[in-house]
């Protein structure tokens, strides 16, 4: 078999593939302009180089044998495949992004997320689509590292980096939530650092592997129990074994169900503001008739929309006389 990958070339392939679909050699011969002689020694050369017969010689007809049909199977596949890359190299051609990665950080809403992936995905793009979960510098990390093409809840960005560019995404209040049998959900009036800080806190790790790593609303000294996502942090602090402050939009419906309370802190606390961030045009190697990537202007043109960014942090929906709008 040492000559298989000589013989099995892709119009061998489409050659045993005609012969398979006639059921004869004469006809299949006609459709590939070849003469019959010419036909049956090039599927001899395939024979001898997989040392298996193709077809049932005792036939009148070009019946495959079991060997043959499953040539046939596979060597369709391998036709189908060189159709779909040749299709997807003459429209990447055009612009698009071979992969286009999107690193979401956990504030990021996942329904919202996946309908705009169903959104993209829906007209069968060349662009293959990846999603990274990320948290906090990690998010921004995944961009400026190049595993990520779109950074989607990058928090504290300065702007110091002259190859990304970044929008503003929104911003998101922060309720500092306890379980109904945590002792501090007792306490009534407004809670001091001091007293928060005699219980654990719940922290989401940052998924940085080179940045320096952040956090929010935690004190020096106080015991930290660091989980790896927003549901597991929410959950822990359902349990009663730690305690911390939750995006308010996420942590609601656990404060309607009874299942966290919230609790009043003297702290000031501001809300947290979130970007989106990309690479810019020069950064990716663009040509100057694409400066940008299909992929990218499309994702771009999504974040636009004010009900899309909001809907991506999670801000519920009310309905208003001028027709729905977004609670800020």
């Amino acid at each position: 078999m040492k000559n298989a990958t000589k013989v099995l070339t892709p119009e061998a392939l489409f050659m045993l593939r005609t012969v398979g679909a006639g059921g004869s050699f004469a006809s299949a011969a006609r459709k590939l302009g070849l003469v019959p002689s010419a036909l049956t020694y090039r599927v001899r050369q395939m024979e001898e180089a997989l040392d298996v017969l193709l077809f049932d010689r005792n036939s009148r007809h070009a019946k495959l044998t079991a060997a043959g049909a499953e040539l046939l199977r596979e060597g369709s596949k391998i036709l189908d495949d060189i159709d779909a890359i040749a299709n997807r190299v003459k429209r990447i051609a055009t612009g698009w992004e071979s992969e286009f990665t999107i690193a979401v950080d956990s504030i990021i809403d996942r329904v919202t997320i996946l309908e705009l992936c169903e959104d993209f995905l829906r007209d069968s793009p060349p662009t293959k689509l990846k999603l990274v979960e990320e948290t906090l510098n990690g998010t921004l990390e995944a961009l400026t590292q190049g595993r990520a093409d779109l950074a989607l809840g990058v928090s504290g960005y300065k702007g110091t980096d002259s190859n990304i560019q970044s929008h503003n995404l929104g911003q998101v209040g922060f309720v500092f939530a306890v379980a109904p049998h945590h002792p501090l959900a007792r306490i009534t009036s407004a809670l001091s650092d001091s007293m928060i800080k005699q219980f654990r806190a719940v922290a989401i790790a940052d998924s940085a592997q080179n940045a320096p790593t952040q956090s929010f609303n935690l004190l020096n000294g106080q015991d930290v129990f660091t989980v790896p996502s927003l549901q597991t942090k929410i959950e822990v602090q359902i349990k009663g074994f730690g305690v911390g402050f939750l995006p308010e939009p996420v942590v609601t419906p656990y404060l309607d169900a009874g299942r966290l309370v919230a609790c009043k802190v003297e702290r000031n606390l501001r809300p947290a503001h979130f970007d989106y961030a990309w690479k810019t045009p020069s950064s990716q190697g663009k040509s100057r008739k694409h400066p940008q990537g299909r992929a990218l202007q499309w994702w771009l043109a999504q974040l636009k929309n004010e009900v899309t960014r909001k809907s991506l942090l999670c801000h519920p929906l009310r309905t208003t006389t001028k027709g729905v709008e977004l609670e800020i």
